[in-house]
């Protein structure tokens, strides 16, 4: 079983986040940010990873502690759930287009966290939520899951469009990663002989 479920508590955040690998892209997120949650779905959804986050933050200050901290859990979720990574492809990649956007994601599932990130949101808010957290979330998944994450916009104009396309295009990266290999199903997939 690919599974796993991570609770965080600090005095900014309490969480709890619930990652099946191997599911559908079944999903029940509540951080109490409406369009995190809507970007939160769309990564379980298009990944096929089932996942169920409740995340109580203190959003009267702002978002940002709820949504790092959730890409905090996520990732540890993420590379508990992994374990060995036996037998995973490791790698993927995503050219994803969405209207005027496209977003292009290369990831290894590494162990080696490292974000490149080439992606500008021309308007500071996204309705009411600061475009910047787009940029924490993944930092803090990269950074806790152990993934090498390259995410390159290719053109785009409109925010909650670029936005998307790059948890979409993370998901599609992923599941094709997370995906067992059929030739080499028994393995690790490095040299080394770990990850």
């Amino acid at each position: 079983m690919r599974s796993a479920t991570i609770t965080r508590k600090t005095a900014e955040t309490e969480i709890s986040v619930t990652l099946d690998l191997d599911g559908s892209g079944q999903y029940d997120n509540q951080t109490g940010v409406g369009f995190f949650d809507h970007m939160l779905d769309q990564l379980a959804r298009h990944a096929l990873i089932d996942m169920t986050v409740r995340t109580k933050g203190d959003l009267h200050i702002d978002a940002h502690h709820t949504v790092e901290d959730t890409g905090i859990a996520l990732g540890q979720a993420l590379a508990q759930a992994l374990g060995d990574k036996r037998g995973i492809k490791r790698y993927g990649a995503c050219a994803l287009p969405m209207d005027d956007a496209q977003v292009r994601c290369a990831l290894d599932l590494s162990g080696r966290p490292f974000l490149i990130w080439n992606i500008t949101l021309p308007t500071q808010k996204i309705g009411d939520f600061d475009s910047e957290l787009v940029r924490e979330f993944f930092q803090a998944f990269s950074t806790h899951g152990g993934i090498t994450l390259h995410l390159d916009q290719i053109h785009g104009f409109n925010s909650h469009h670029i936005a998307e396309a790059t948890f979409k295009a993370v998901a599609r990266a992923l599941r094709d990663a997370l995906e067992t290999d059929p030739r080499k199903a028994d393995a690790v997939p490095s040299t080394k002989g770990v990850l």
